[in-house]
């Protein structure tokens, strides 16, 4: 940046005759990551002004503007991650939390592992599923500045059936009994009740529970459990509000169901067959497999029969990737996070890449493609006009995407919360 100052002095252009404003900022690194185009640029000279860029290598920078000299590091858009809880963590006692827990201790986790989610470079998640509008609250305290985390887009409390995955069982009748304010819902009816109470209470995305899952008590892990009537009444009546919905499914049968009903993105996804591939490219429904998990969880933690499950499914998500890939899918960055330590979702980019993802598509997964899914058109790459949403990393994402796991600078919003200094 001393270099290119100097030249601009020598030019007699270095300073704007425009009044000074302090929160301008200059950003100098090595080069940056243009996600639209896929590919690494030099130099980077990107100006923020009122948290958003407002030019990239200007001719002139602005009179006083404050000078972040990252040196050779590149810069990347801030990474997004489609799939969080953070609100939670598996550990001993996570089992028991829904009735030892309340909603305030919930949210005070999540100041934790927000602050750890940002610091590890993504700058934007969708927390899809929590308690008591613990991630809605979350949201709020982030947005008005009061705890450092990531821009949330909450669901609120995921939909499911009666004792399907995202209802707590396992105790006795009468403990922790749900309703359609906590997402419980059976039928079309109470399926409308559940996704327009969860809006009602802050939720920018719905959650749907359409297959059973792993870290819960009912089976088989696979199994159909929404009905494509609810499926489709719960994309229905949050398309009419302008909130995506995202599906929880494993097995195949819940999958095409899912994306037949008009949902936005399939999590998980870990049984796709050609049949499934076929009508989800058909419909333009996104896939968000959740991988890293697999290599990272705590088994020992787990009881013997979600242990099973776990063990049974989640080497076939690897494969279903793998498929999702080569079938040409609209392939959306996830991580699950919670399942495994929060700050650590940069490692999913390495397992993604390790199962065929190319590495300039496994960024663009986790920028202008979740952009596009989460409808953020004002954030996902380093363009004026967007979000400062920017983080910086020592090396080249597209030889090696493992850099992303150690994140040495993060603005979010223009603000500076790591690096920079």
């Amino acid at each position: 940046m001393r270099n290119f100052l100097k030249i601009m002095a020598a030019a007699g252009c270095l300073l704007s005759a425009g009044p000074a404003f302090a929160q301008t900022k200059v950003i100098t690194a090595g080069s940056y990551f243009d996600a639209e185009r896929g590919r690494i640029v030099s130099p980077a000279h990107i100006v923020v002004e009122g948290g958003k860029i407002t030019a990239i290598n200007p001719a002139a920078v602005p009179q006083g503007a404050e000078v972040i000299d990252l040196g050779a590091l590149t810069l990347v858009p801030g990474l997004m991650d489609a799939h969080t809880h953070l609100n939670f963590d598996i550990d001993d006692g996570f089992l028991d939390a829904p009735v030892k827990e309340t909603a305030a201790d919930f949210a005070l986790r999540g100041v934790k592992n927000a602050r750890s989610t940002l610091m590890a470079g993504f700058t934007t998640v969708r927390d899809l599923g929590s308690v008591g509008f613990a991630d809605v609250s979350l949201m709020h305290a982030i947005d008005k500045g009061w705890v450092p985390g990531p821009h949330i887009i909450p669901a609120g409390h995921a939909i499911s059936i009666t004792g399907g995955h995202c209802d707590t069982t396992g105790f006795m009748p009468g403990i922790l009994e749900g309703d359609h304010t906590t997402g419980l819902a059976d039928g079309v009816d109470e399926v409308l009740k559940a996704v327009r109470y969860q809006i009602k209470h802050g939720a920018k995305v719905i959650k749907v529970c359409a297959t059973a899952g792993v870290l819960s008590f009912e089976g088989p892990v696979g199994a159909q459990q929404m009905t494509f009537e609810e499926l489709k009444a719960a994309a229905d009546e949050a398309h009419r509000h302008g909130i995506k919905v995202a599906a929880h499914a494993h097995g195949t049968e819940g999958i095409i169901a899912a994306s037949e009903a008009g949902i936005d993105s399939i999590e998980h996804n870990s049984v796709m067959t050609d049949e499934a591939a076929r009508i989800i490219k058909k419909n333009g429904t996104y896939v968000v497999s959740t991988l890293y998990l697999a290599r990272s969880i705590n088994w020992d933690v787990l009881p013997p029969a979600i242990r099973a499950k776990g063990e049974e499914v989640m080497p076939l998500a690897d494969v279903s990737f793998t498929s999702s890939v080569e079938k040409g899918l609209k392939i959306v960055f996830g991580t699950d996070s919670a399942v495994y330590p929060h700050g650590d979702n940069g490692k999913e980019f390495a397992v993604r890449v390790e199962l065929g993802q190319s590495p300039v598509e496994a960024l663009k997964s986790a920028t202008i493609y979740a952009a596009e899914l989460f409808g953020t058109p004002d954030r996902g790459d380093i363009k004026p006009g967007l979000l400062a949403d920017i983080i910086a990393v020592e090396g080249n994402p597209l030889k090696d995407i493992s850099v992303l796991e150690d994140v040495k600078f993060v603005m979010k919003g223009g603000e500076i919360y790591k690096g920079g200094k």
